[in-house]
């Protein structure tokens, strides 16, 4: 961004940012390998305040970051995702070469990575009043991810690497960290400095899956 405060319509956004904003893009990974350097007092909490500023429906802020600090609690969380990711095995029985590969990925980073952040979406929120999820609720849910993906580019920015671990069940997870039943779980992260920074995601390099081009996923009608 230039330098100026901007006019009407806001500040102004150059070619230079432009071009880190897709660096930013590329180089945002999802890690499963941290370096066991502590996060600097703070910095959490800062972007934190960064993931606060993502769209919602209704400005609902349906959100809700639960910040795993026991010791008990994360041995405990990283016990279920290895049990989860045995009992995923089941399902590539048939392809013993994809069995091997998937049981060489690192799934998650749980017992290593500096911090564990829990996010849930509020289905009841009273902020927003209940604007715009009368026909689609599930934009709360929406919301939430945006919350998460505005968390790890703002992470990225310095330095730090976020990594998603779906292989847990909702419920257990939700009843491990004793929160309402009306919060609906939708990410487990591990947050820290990434042991190597790569724009390949790690998927790509093991060969599990590619990254498509865009026009894939394009439809016109």
């Amino acid at each position: 961004m230039d330098g100026t405060a901007g006019g009407a319509d806001g500040p102004h956004f150059d070619e230079g940012f432009r071009h880190g904003l897709g660096q930013l893009l590329a180089w945002r990974r999802d890690v499963r390998h941290f370096r066991p350097d502590p996060l600097p007092p703070g910095l959490l909490d800062e972007l934190l305040a960064l993931a606060q500023l993502a769209p919602s429906v209704g400005n609902a802020q349906p959100w809700r970051f639960v910040t795993v600090d026991s010791t008990a609690l994360r041995a405990a969380l990283a016990d279920h995702a290895d049990a989860e990711a045995r009992r995923a095995e089941a399902a590539l029985v048939a392809d013993a070469a994809r069995l091997d590969l998937y049981r060489s990925l690192k799934l998650h980073g749980l017992r290593e990575a500096p911090g564990v952040l829990a996010v849930f979406s509020d289905d009841g929120p009273e902020a927003g009043h209940g604007l715009g999820i009368a026909t689609m609720p599930e934009a709360l849910a929406y919301s939430t991810v945006m919350a998460i993906h505005t968390l790890w580019l703002a992470a990225r920015t310095r330095g730090i690497g976020l990594g998603w671990v779906s292989i847990v069940d909702p419920a257990a997870v939700r009843a491990m960290l004793d929160l309402p039943d009306r919060w609906r779980m939708i990410a487990l992260l591990c947050i820290g400095y990434p042991l190597a920074a790569s724009d390949v995601p790690e998927l790509e390099r093991r060969g599990w899956q590619g990254r498509q081009d865009w026009r894939v996923n394009v439809v016109a009608r």
